[in-house]
C-alpha cells in the first residue's frame, strides 16, 4: 500500500481489480475547444512537457511511450478498424475517468488491469485520507466516500478543459489475458460482497449460451467466450447494467481515439511504466511506485492456452472479431496459436 512519510506515499501490488459503472450512452460527441483559465497548466496534445527538449520543441520522452501513442493514432485511421476503434465520449466513458484536480491528472479505469492500486493514489493525492493505509477497501470503490470525483460530475465546460488541459492516462493488458481475469474474479473466486455475478449475470448466461443444456455445472469458461462474442448480446448487456465494465473492450472504456491521451501504461512492462507515469504526471517528488512481486506482470500464455483449451475455433474467432480494435491499437499480437 501507499504510506505517506512526509511527502512520500508507498503502494503495495494487489491482484487486479474492477468498480461499478453505469451504462448510459448520452453525452459528449464533439471537443469543442475550450478557453484556457488562468493559471491552468496546458499540456500538448500528445505529452506532456517535462525534461529535456528536443530541437523543435517537442519533449523528450522514451520513445516506446511515443510508439504507443503512434500506433494509437495511425489504427485510429484505419477504415477497416472504424467500428472497433471508435467510439462517443458519453457519459459511459466520463463515469470511467477519475480526477485529480490538485495536481491535474485524469486516470481512466480498465477494470481487471491492477487499477486499484492507481486509484489509491489518486484518492491519497486528492486529501480524502492522509495514507493508503487509512482507505477502507470498501471505500476504494465507494464513489460517495472516497473523494474521487468522476469526470462526468463537471459541467460540460469543466469537462472540456480538462480533457484539453490535463494529464491523462490508463493502462492495458492482453486483452484475452484480461478476460480470463475477469472471469476468475467475478464468476470463480467471487466475492461474498458480489454476489450477483453468479447468481443473476452468471444465470443469464447459461441459459442463453450453454450449448449442453444437461450439463449442471456453474458458468464455464466457454459460457462467457461464447456470450462475449455474439454480435447480438446488447440485451443482455442492458439486462446487466453496470456490471459489463469489467469485460468490455478498452476503446468503449476510455474512447482512445477521441481523447488524446498523454501516456498508454502497459501492465506487462509496470515495473517501468508506472515511474514513468509518475515523472509525466509531475508527481514522482510525492509518489513512489512499489517493487511489483517478480513476474507477476508478465503475459503468461500457457494459462491463456489452457483457458481456451477445448473451445471452438468459431467461437475464439468471433471472440477476437469483437476484441480485434483492442489487440490493434495497443500493438498485442493476434493469438494465432488460439485461431488457426
Amino acid at each position: 500500500m501507499f504510506m505517506v512519510a512526509s511527502k512520500f506515499i508507498t503502494l503495495t501490488f494487489k491482484d487486479p481489480d474492477g468498480y461499478s459503472a453505469k451504462q448510459e450512452f448520452v453525452f459528449l460527441t464533439t471537443m469543442p475547444e475550450a478557453e484556457k483559465l488562468r493559471g491552468e497548466k496546458h499540456f500538448p496534445d500528445v505529452t506532456k512537457p517535462t525534461g529535456k527538449m528536443l530541437s523543435d520543441g517537442r519533449p523528450d520522452q522514451p520513445s516506446v511511450y511515443l510508439e504507443r501513442l503512434e500506433l494509437i493514432r495511425n489504427a485510429c485511421k484505419e477504415e477497416a478498424l472504424r467500428n472497433l476503434s471508435h467510439t462517443e465520449v458519453s457519459k459511459f466513458v466520463l463515469d470511467r475517468i477519475f480526477v485529480c484536480d490538485k495536481h491535474k491528472i485524469l486516470f481512466c479505469q480498465t477494470p481487471k488491469v491492477g487499477n486499484t492500486q492507481w486509484k489509491k493514489v489518486l484518492i491519497v493525492l486528492n486529501g480524502a485520507f492522509s495514507s493508503i493505509e487509512e482507505i477502507p477497501e470498501n471505500v476504494v470503490h465507494d464513489h460517495e466516500k472516497n473523494g474521487l470525483p468522476r469526470l462526468s460530475s463537471f459541467s460540460k465546460i469543466g469537462i472540456q478543459k480538462r480533457l484539453k488541459t490535463y494529464f491523462k492516462f490508463f493502462i492495458v493488458r492482453d486483452p484475452f489475458e484480461r478476460l480470463i481475469s475477469a472471469f476468475k474474479d467475478k464468476f470463480v473466486h467471487n466475492p461474498r460482497f458480489e454476489p450477483w455475478y453468479r447468481h443473476e449475470i452468471a444465470p443469464g448466461i447459461i441459459r442463453k449460451y450453454r450449448k449442453n443444456r444437461t450439463e449442471t455445472r456453474g458458468i464455464q469458461f466457454e459460457d462467457f467466450v461464447r456470450y462475449l462474442g455474439d454480435p447480438n448480446r446488447r440485451w443482455l448487456d442492458l439486462q446487466f447494467g453496470d456490471h459489463i465494465i469489467h469485460w468490455v473492450t478498452y476503446v468503449e472504456l476510455c474512447a482512445p481515439c477521441e481523447i488524446k491521451y498523454s501516456v498508454i501504461g502497459h501492465h506487462e512492462t509496470l515495473e517501468a511504466d508506472a515511474p514513468y507515469i509518475l515523472k509525466e504526471a509531475g508527481i514522482d517528488h510525492l509518489v513512489s511506485y512499489p517493487t511489483i512481486p517478480p513476474g507477476i506482470t508478465m503475459y503468461n500464455r500457457t494459462k491463456v492456452e489452457q483457458y481456451f483449451l477445448g473451445i471452438s475455433k468459431r467461437d475464439i474467432r468471433r471472440l477476437y472479431a469483437r476484441f480485434e480494435g483492442d489487440f490493434q491499437l495497443f500493438g498485442y499480437q493476434k493469438p494465432d496459436f488460439l485461431l488457426n
